[in-house]
């Protein structure tokens, strides 16, 4: 299987404070981590919320992202690029793991991650 759930859903924000302190104040989301102005990720309710600066995002730059988690990088993207998806970023997040974004035929930007 290539997927193994869904990990994460998020926003890009081009003012981390305040939309840290909007989801906290507003909706009562517990704070996970946060990597200063990049990242910051919140529980809800057992599923992962995050929100992203433009630059974490990719070539994401509204809307929601999905996230799906893989075990194996390499192989759904070679399966990506055999099935014509655009693949627009891709990144090694050191301790954490890695990210590749792609395009779906609409035009969505969707991401992969896969844990170190």
């Amino acid at each position: 299987m290539a997927v193994n759930k869904l990990q994460n859903a998020y926003y890009v924000t081009r003012d981390m404070n305040r939309a840290v302190a909007f989801y906290q104040q507003a909706l009562g989301l517990t704070m996970k981590f946060q990597d200063g102005e990049q990242w910051a990720q919140f529980d809800a309710g057992g599923v992962n919320f995050s929100l992203s600066s433009p630059e974490e995002g990719g070539a994401a730059n509204g809307g929601a992202v999905v996230i799906f988690e893989v075990d194996d990088m390499a192989d759904v993207a070679e399966r990506l690029a055999r099935a014509g998806a655009e693949i627009v970023a891709q990144r090694d997040m050191g301790g954490h793991g890695k990210s590749l974004s792609f395009r779906d035929p609409d035009g969505n930007v969707v991401q992969l991650f896969q844990r170190a």
